[in-house]
């Protein structure tokens, strides 16, 4: 397996896996329409094609060049965007992973890994949510992706193709760390605190604060997805990556309130009603990940905040 199609490879997980693959000898391609990924993130080593996965066409000519693999990170992933317009997030994440199945047949391409999300399990019953838990979304964008790995796998699992794909899909809980935008305010609830901080602005919290997350760090994150690259003990399985520790909002604002010298009493945070399709609590089981991949996290949440703000305050 040499040659490697990372779809969203420019942006804020696709360029740290990228270089991790470079890292690691892997010849990779970098599709991305630079919607919110920046070329300048893609790795020198990697070679950068400017295209869209809604668009047949442009994947079709990355793909006829002869890829041993797909990485298909590219999406969109905010929830708040997915009820300001559903037609598009259903486009991008659903239709685009379905334009990407078609090539991987087209072309027989053995090997995809799909980027889920933790989002599918939306209030689990069963805390921390184990890959088994019954999906039950609870917002737009969870039902995109919880659709476009169903459609991974249910193409995977045909028995009319005349060759063999191996799929694994990586449900992600909150990934943060460095080059996360700092200036989208859909995704990305730490680079949005830091943003706020860094611009002066006031920081907004919705619901109590009392909602939690399970926060794992990018260098992590890239370690797993191509760990599970060449690994069949992966193949059709579905995988949680996260740490297993969840934390709440109030604390990650305190977090990164005191590495600029504030606190909620010195520094203005707003509390709002909760947004549509809100979680209360994500935690991730992730007792398959280190069976299956010999995985677990290594960067502890206080650190990787702080080499995050770091490279934030350093002006990125």
């Amino acid at each position: 397996m040499k040659r490697i199609l990372v779809t969203g490879g420019a942006g804020f997980i696709g360029s740290h896996i990228v270089d991790l693959l470079v890292t690691r000898g892997y010849d990779v391609i970098v599709f991305d329409n630079e919607s919110t990924g920046k070329r300048e993130y893609v790795n020198d080593a990697a070679e950068f094609v400017h295209g869209d996965v809604g668009e047949a066409t442009e994947l079709s000519a990355v793909f006829a060049r002869g890829v041993d693999a797909v990485l298909h990170i590219a999406g969109q992933a905010s929830i708040r965007l997915s009820f300001a317009d559903p037609t598009e997030d259903l486009t991008v994440n659903t239709l685009g992973t379905i334009n990407i199945l078609q090539q991987c047949i087209a072309y027989r391409v053995p090997r995809l890994l799909f980027a889920s999300s933790m989002t599918i399990y939306g209030n689990a019953v069963i805390v921390p949510t184990p890959e088994d838990a019954a999906p039950a979304p609870v917002n737009y964008y969870a039902v995109t992706k919880y659709a476009a790995e169903r459609y991974v796998h249910i193409t995977a699992e045909r028995k009319d193709l005349d060759f063999t794909l191996n799929a694994t899909s990586l449900r992600m809980f909150n990934v943060y760390g460095e080059r996360q935008s700092l200036s989208n305010p859909y995704q990305g609830v730490l680079a949005i605190f830091v943003g706020n901080l860094i611009r002066g602005e006031p920081i907004n919290i919705h619901s109590d604060g009392e909602q939690s997350r399970d926060f794992v760090y990018i260098a992590d994150v890239a370690r797993a997805w191509v760990d599970a690259l060449e690994n069949p003990a992966t193949y059709g399985q579905v995988i949680n990556l996260g740490t297993g520790v969840d934390s709440s909002i109030n604390r990650l604002c305190d977090i990164v309130l005191k590495a600029f010298g504030h606190t909620r009493a010195s520094y203005s945070v707003n509390y709002h009603p909760a947004q549509p399709g809100d979680m209360r609590r994500s935690l991730a089981d992730i007792t398959r990940a280190k069976t299956l991949l010999n995985w677990q996290p290594t960067m502890a949440l206080d650190e990787g905040l702080a080499r995050t703000i770091a490279w934030a305050r350093g002006g990125q």
